[in-house]
């Protein structure tokens, strides 16, 4: 009996390790190294770091500079190719592949993105906008600026700030000099002496002369 219960084990083990060299070599017969090149279709330039995905296995691979991939996978399963600016595509490998090795030149089409319109604006916000309009500097029109140009008063400031020219120059030198020689031999003449001078300052002040000048600078 225990003769029979051994020789019983015996077979199960060889049994088991049958059929896991089986499957073993069933799954190797069924895994296939997988490359090739990615390239542009209208071009025939490489397409670089382009993404090989087993969808099937859930893992994959890029190319490289070259446009160039390799890894393993398995017969019947369906590979997705994708890269920025490229329409994405799909194949899928044989299943009845009689080799362990599958190479391909993947064609890849340009792909046209529309974006919506962006304005961009260099207000942030807003109530930002609107406190940088009301802030606006307009700047004056022609008649602004012929109304600021015939002001009086603006006219007065910039005569008053002026200097004088050659000729007025000239002419009060001379006055002065006239002046010195009217009085040359004697002390000069002060006008808060003369008579004259003193009798037009009372009429003046009578008339009220003072008080209109006064008003019109007030006004």
């Amino acid at each position: 009996m225990k003769r029979f219960g051994g020789v019983l084990a015996l077979f199960l083990a060889l049994s088991l390790f049958t059929n896991a060299k089986v499957q073993a070599q069933d799954i190797n017969s069924r895994l296939v190294q997988f490359s090739g090149i990615v390239m542009a279709s209208d071009s025939l330039t490489p397409v670089f770091y382009a993404n090989i995905w087993d969808k099937n296995k859930r893992r994959g691979t890029i190319s490289n500079g070259q446009g160039f991939f390799s890894f393993v996978v398995t017969k019947g399963d369906t590979i997705l190719f994708s890269a920025v600016g490229y329409q994405k595509a799909k194949m899928v490998i044989p299943p009845n592949l009689p080799e362990n090795t599958y190479s391909v030149i993947q064609f890849m089409k340009h792909d046209t993105i529309m974006l919506p319109t962006a304005v961009i604006y260099p207000w942030p916000a807003p109530h930002e906008f609107k406190q940088a309009f009301l802030s606006l500097n307009i700047p004056d029109d022609d008649i602004t600026r012929a109304e600021k140009n015939l002001d009086q008063q603006r006219i007065q400031e910039l005569t008053l700030s002026m200097k004088m020219d050659g000729n007025e120059n000239f002419d009060y030198q001379m006055r002065r000099y006239s002046q010195n020689l009217y009085s040359v031999g004697q002390s000069p003449h002060m006008r808060i002496f003369d008579v004259f001078a003193w009798a037009e300052f009372f009429k003046a002040l009578k008339r009220g002369d003072f008080k209109n000048k006064y008003k019109e600078n007030k006004d």
